[in-house]
């Protein structure tokens, strides 16, 4: 990180920080990882495995990341329309990194998502028992 960051510090006008906003969304990472096989997907597939996503959103996700160059749309020059989505060497570059990452998340989420949802009850009783000794 020190060759990227030398003082430590990320800074707010950081071009790294468009980026990741784009990345790390819900939506541009599950697009992302759908897009990871290698095949290209038509819109109902990706709408298919990033579930709960509207067409909204996936219209725009799909937008950034096509302009930000790590997806390629294809429209086929066909009636009815057909258009594919796929990876750019970028994005394939990009999916390398996701990948590992989801593995992990996979992995220890249900652990992470146990936690979470006892949290709030530690945390109710905490602040009861702080309002009792007051």
């Amino acid at each position: 990180m020190a060759a990227w960051f030398p003082d430590g510090v990320f800074a707010s006008d950081c071009p790294s920080r468009v980026v990741l906003d784009h990345v790390m969304s819900k939506w541009g990472t599950l697009v992302l990882l759908a897009l990871a096989d290698g095949d290209a997907l038509r819109w109902t597939e990706l709408r298919r495995r990033a579930q709960g996503v509207s067409e909204k959103m996936l219209a725009q996700t799909l937008r950034t990341l096509e302009a930000d160059g790590l997806v390629h749309r294809d429209a086929k020059p066909v009636v009815p329309p057909h258009v594919e989505y796929s990876l750019t060497p970028l994005g394939r570059g990009l999916t390398g990194h996701l990948v590992p990452l989801m593995a992990w998340v996979a992995e220890h989420a249900p652990d992470i998502v146990d936690r979470e949802a006892a949290a709030p009850a530690r945390t109710t009783r905490q602040t009861s028992a702080q309002t009792l000794s007051r």
